[in-house]
Order: structure tokens, then sequence, then C-alpha cells
């Protein structure tokens, strides 16, 4: 299971923190407003049960007391009522038998034995507080009151304040979000500038301006990149060096061989193959020099032209005596591109399938979309998947190239197509041909006019 990204872990954590801590303070501030309304309630329903017991006990005194008019006179209003035990027999303002088994027994027990007292009950499904008074020794008079209202108000409460701990968390997670891109915008820079150096930049650099806190890792990470340019350019520079130093003894073995080649009528059988042999060798070092010669001017400005892509590519067939039909062009035939980086990239990718493919089947040209596309395919094997990153580097072959020991290449034509297209600020890669073999694509960026 692969781990969540830094984003994503920032905001689920400005989320998480944001709802703990607004459902804590929401869980307590309905504690507290809860409990204070009941407490407010529970002292309002005291006074009334007090005020309403001494008319009522007015009432008793009287010769012939009126118990169920007194009741009836008290203002309850809608959600008091008063119920009265005297001698055992219960009185009520309206017949309600069903209120008089909802006055708890401890309740009845405690004001039977002289002392007042109040307790929370529910009556029908609806929460109530009673509040009971001792009149006499055989008279009890009980004070309900329902606290369906405040129970509503509390279930109000309870719901805003639930959605205002989801509207909080919503926006913890936005600001995590937030933080977590305004935090990582420097390590993005970095990304986009390493993607700069991968792809043949090596004038990116980060401003240590932009970001002070993070000076250091800017100031490192341009060092860093200095000492590899550098270093390439040393190993650049070496290579062109000795490439160059090698031309000209190369050269005179190459006439030497070529007479050796054109007098081999005169030479004995042994001589001969020993001949051609020296020639095909420096022939074949004269091609390793001028490639490491191209690899070695890489860091070279491109210089686009107005081409005709078509025309160049049919050129490129005919110079290896390959048919012109090979090539297929969709779209503007008409390409912005350095000719001779666009003619070495064409060249190295048919002569890459004639040495190791089979034979090169065709030549697909395309142009649309912001980028130019040149696909070679071959009726070969096809490339191992396991190969199909490392046969771009200098000096590496695939396995199946391995196995045809009879070629003659130098290992340097596929790092040469990386190295243009990545001068055209594009890519190349190997995918598999439908119907069998290998395809090399080559995108090239087409520049912004």
């Amino acid at each position: 299971m692969s781990r969540a990204g830094l984003r994503t872990r920032l905001t689920a954590g400005f989320a998480a923190g944001a709802f703990v801590l607004s459902g804590s303070m929401a869980a307590l501030s309905y504690q507290l407003t809860r409990n204070s309304l009941l407490a407010e309630r529970e002292r309002t329903a005291i006074r009334a049960a007090y005020f309403e017991a001494t008319v009522v006990r007015a009432e008793l005194d009287a010769q012939q007391p009126r118990i169920i008019d007194t009741l009836r006179s008290l203002n309850t209003g809608e959600n008091r009522r008063t119920l009265l035990n005297r001698n055992g027999a219960w009185y009520a303002r309206n017949a309600d038998s069903g209120l008089t088994s909802a006055i708890p027994g401890p309740l009845q027990d405690l004001v039977a034995a002289g002392e007042a007292g109040i307790q929370r009950i529910e009556t029908d499904g609806t929460p109530a507080v009673v509040v009971g008074v001792p009149l006499s020794p055989t008279t009890s008079f009980y004070h309900v009151d329902s606290l369906e209202e405040l129970d509503h108000t509390l279930r109000v409460l309870a719901l805003v304040l639930s959605m205002v701990a989801i509207t909080t968390a919503g926006a913890g997670a936005g600001f995590g979000w937030y933080a977590a891109r305004h935090a990582l915008r420097p390590l993005a820079s970095v990304a986009g500038a390493a993607q700069e150096i991968i792809a043949g930049d090596l004038n990116a650099r980060l401003n240590p301006a932009t970001e002070p806190d993070l000076r250091q890792l800017t100031s490192s990470f341009n060092q860093m990149v200095d000492q590899l340019s550098e270093r390439m350019r040393r190993d650049r520079r070496f290579a062109a060096d000795v490439s160059h130093e090698l031309r000209s003894p190369l050269q005179t073995l190459a006439a030497a061989a070529s007479l050796l080649e054109r007098r081999r009528e005169h030479l004995d059988e042994r001589t001969a193959t020993a001949a051609r042999l020296v020639a095909e060798e420096v022939h074949r070092f004269q091609r390793l020099v001028h490639d490491l010669l191209e690899l070695a001017r890489g860091d070279l400005s491109i210089e686009r032209q107005e081409i005709n892509a078509p025309a160049l590519a049919r050129q490129v067939c005919r110079s290896r005596g390959l048919p012109e039909a090979l090539v297929r062009s969709t779209g503007p035939s008409r390409w912005w591109v350095d000719p001779r980086r666009l003619r070495q990239v064409i060249g190295n990718l048919l002569d890459n399938a004639h040495a190791y493919g089979g034979g090169p089947c065709a030549v697909h040209l395309r142009a649309g979309d912001g980028r130019y596309v040149v696909e070679v395919d071959d009726e070969g094997p096809g490339v191992d998947p396991v190969d199909r990153e490392n046969i771009f580097l200098p000096f590496v072959r695939g396995r199946s190239a391995n196995s045809r020991g009879a070629s003659d290449g130098t290992g340097l034509g596929l790092a040469l197509v990386v190295q243009h297209a990545s001068a055209h600020s594009g890519r190349a890669d190997v995918q598999d041909r439908p119907g069998g073999g290998a395809r090399f694509r080559v995108e090239l960026e087409e520049p912004r006019r």
C-alpha cells in the first residue's frame, strides 16, 4: 500500500486537528450551556412551586377547601401542571391519572418525610422536572414543569455546534492544503530545476532570495549543480580533446589501410585478410571518434531552421540505400528544428534498426499539439522491457544486440539521439510495434514563435 503524499498528510493533519479542537470546544460549550439552562429552569420551577404551594396551603386552611378550583386558578400555562396528594388521594386541575404515576416513588417518600425535593422525569416521552413541596404530614404538593421546549432548543444547539465543528474542520483542511502548497513550493522549484538539468539545461539554478528560510538548501543545490556542470564540461572537453587528437593519426591509418585494400590482390591470403580487418577496424574507430566528438558538442546551442522534414527523411533513407516509401508523414511538413541534429536522429535510428532490428520497415513523421514526433519501426525481436532505459546510455546495448555479435556499431548512436532530442526540449523512448518489432519514438518540442 503506497503512502499518502506529504501534502495529503498535512491537509489531513490540519483537518483532524481543527475537528478535534472545534469538536472539543463544541462539546464543552454544549455541556456548559445545557447545565446553565437546566439549572436556570430548575430554579424557575422551584420558585413557581413554592409560590403555588403557598396559595394551596392558604386554601387548605379554610374550613371547606376547594382544592380543584384552587389548582385550576393557578396560572401554570401549557407547560406546567400541578398535583396534590392529600391523605393518599390525588388532585389535579384536569383528569390526568397518567401524570400521578409519573411522580417517582423516591421523591414521594422524600416529600412525605417533610423535605422538599426536585427530580427530572419523562412523561409521555417528553422530559420534565418535578418539584415536590410538603404542606403537612399528610399533604404533598407537586409542580411538574415540561422541558420539551428546552430539549428542542438543546437539540438545535447541538446541531448548530456540530455543523460549526464540521465547517471548522473543512476550513482547517483548506488552510492545511494552502499551507502545504506554500511550504512545498520551494521543493517544487527544486524539482523543476532538477528536471531542467535532466533535460540538459545545466544553467538551471535556484534563487536563494525566493525563500530565505531555505537559503542553505538552495545554496547547496546550486553548488552541486555547479560542480556537476563543471565536471561534465571537463569530461566533454577531455573527450573532445582526445577525439580531436586521434583524428590525425586515424586519417593516416585510414590512408594506409585504404592503400592496403587497393593492393589486396597482390597479397597472400593471410595478409589480405589481415589488411581487410585492419581497414574495417580503422573505419569503426573513425566512426567512434566522430560520435565522441558529437557527444562532446552536445552542450552547443541548437540552430533551428524551417525545413521540409519529410524531404529530409527521404534524403536520409536514400543515403543508406533504403526506399523513400518508408517515410510516412502526417500533419504539417514544415518543421522548425536544427536540420543537422534531426538528420542524425533519423540516421542513427535507421542504422540501429538495420544493425539490431532486422531492418527498418517504416519512418513516421507527425507534427501537431506543439511537438514534432519521429518514429522508426523495425522488424526485429523488439527490446526487452528491462533494457528500454539502459539502451539510450553511451556504450550500452540490449541483450538482443549483444547476441548479434556481427554488428560494428559504436554503442553511441542512441545516446546521440537522446542528446539531440534533449537539445530540442524533447525525449526519446522505445515501445513495442503493433504486429511485432520495436518502435523508437523521438519527441521534439515545437518552439514558440
